[in-house]
């Protein structure tokens, strides 16, 4: 077993550019379920049309790389519109049905043949990251001796932890502000804060709105640090991951979805490199009718959803959270 391998593949997972996606989309689910009690199951669709707009304002358009951006930040706004007046006056499981619901509807929109002039079909979109490449100023890649990093991944772990760090100070200074706290006391119990005269439903609608933009941010990244944007990237998977990293952390911290975004991916890559390591060479020690390197990429999930469920069970909090908050009122 080559333990050097195993966390060279694991702390690249960790600090890379993949747990840097999963925790600024967390950190949305963390204003919206975290925060407000708001259970939106289609952060992967506040990503995907941040994305493709993106790119497809550069590409197809042929619009400024910054135009592009401020199109991208304002489709997650409109989507939390389009979703959020019909739901947000009733329960929470309409707001979880309607999110998961659209996520699924434009990711099938974005890929599809009808529109493959405008978003590239299946295949989706390339050429929008130039202006974004351009501005690397690293010239050679970066080796920890237990780590190292490629020129353009050195950049986007760069830029990525850096919107990782505003976005936090932005959730903590609001959520410390009397609007937080009225976000706060929603998620408890939404008719008390009624009856003080607060406008419930324009306090979700912006919760709703500031969480996707976050989750805009999020795929604006993604397409960014790979230089395409694909329509099967952003499907229900992305969700719950983001989910996951943020039960872990804990929900309405200000860091957790961050370190719970570090440990899943760390975990995720560590577990893939050691089960990798058990089926292949010319005398795996795991024998093939017990494990197949096929099967091995699959059992890292097992192993992880087992402590999942542990954790669930012994702390639902998540490692940082606190129990109090987890509580929301689903009417």
């Amino acid at each position: 077993m080559d333990f050097g391998q195993v966390l060279d593949a694991a702390l690249s997972a960790g600090l890379g550019t993949q747990a840097i996606v999963f925790a600024l989309a967390a950190i949305g689910l963390n204003v919206h379920f975290g925060y407000t009690g708001l259970l939106n199951f289609g952060q992967s669709g506040f990503m995907a049309v941040a994305a493709f707009g993106l790119a497809a304002s550069v590409t197809t358009f042929d619009l400024p790389f910054v135009l592009g951006i401020l199109i991208a930040l304002a489709m997650p706004v409109l989507l939390a519109i389009v979703l959020g007046v019909p739901t947000l006056r009733l329960r929470a499981d309409y707001l979880a049905i309607a999110t998961i619901a659209a996520s699924e509807v434009i990711r099938l929109v974005l890929g599809a043949v009808e529109f493959k002039d405008t978003f590239g079909g299946s295949n989706g979109l390339t050429n929008f990251a130039g202006a974004y490449q351009k501005l690397n100023p690293y010239n050679e890649r970066l080796d920890l001796g237990i780590v190292s990093f490629t020129r353009n991944d050195l950049w986007s772990i760069t830029v990525g932890w850096t919107l990782v760090a505003l976005s936090c100070l932005v959730v903590w200074a609001l959520m410390r502000s009397p609007w937080g706290r009225v976000l706060r006391s929603i998620r408890e119990d939404e008719d008390a804060v009624r009856s003080l005269g607060k406008n419930v439903f324009s306090y979700k609608m912006q919760a709703l709105m500031l969480g996707g933009v976050f989750g805009g941010i999020a795929g604006i990244f993604h397409i960014l640090k790979q230089a395409s944007a694909v329509p099967t990237d952003f499907n229900t998977t992305f969700t719950f991951y983001a989910y996951a990293a943020l039960l872990i952390g804990g929900a309405a911290r200000v860091l957790g979805p961050v370190i719970g975004s570090i440990i899943f991916w760390f975990l995720v890559a560590g577990l893939g490199s050691i089960f990798d390591q058990l089926t292949k060479g010319a005398d795996p020690f795991m024998p093939e009718w017990l494990m197949t390197d096929t099967q091995a990429s699959l059992v890292r999930f097992i192993v992880l959803g087992l402590g999942l469920m542990l954790l669930m069970i012994f702390r639902p909090q998540g490692i940082f959270g606190d129990r109090r908050e987890i509580a929301i009122d689903g009417r």
